[in-house]
């Protein structure tokens, strides 16, 4: 199993941030995703607008997986209305 960082984005609105963090973390748990830590980074200024928004919550989520869930995951979290962007790093040894 691999490491890797998911950087997230959420609206600033408290409840599509609750909804949307809510639906993160069991999606990770349902596809078999190891969570190590999750950092609330906190509301931020982003560098443009995403779906008409300037403003968005930042979520850092260090987790184990394997490469197959990852390419799953990206492609449940682009359906996912309640995320304004998300991003898989791969962190090395």
């Amino acid at each position: 199993m691999r490491r890797y960082e998911l950087t997230v984005i959420f609206p600033m609105e408290e409840d599509q941030h609750k909804a949307g963090r809510d639906l993160v973390l069991s999606d990770l748990k349902s596809n078999g995703v190891e969570v190590e830590r999750t950092d609330e980074i906190g509301e931020r200024d982003l560098a443009y607008e995403i779906k008409k928004r300037k403003r968005g919550r930042y979520v850092l989520l260090v987790i184990k997986s394997d490469p197959a869930k990852i390419a799953n995951l990206d492609r449940i979290f682009k359906l996912n209305a309640n995320l304004l962007k998300f991003l898989f790093v791969r962190i090395e040894e």
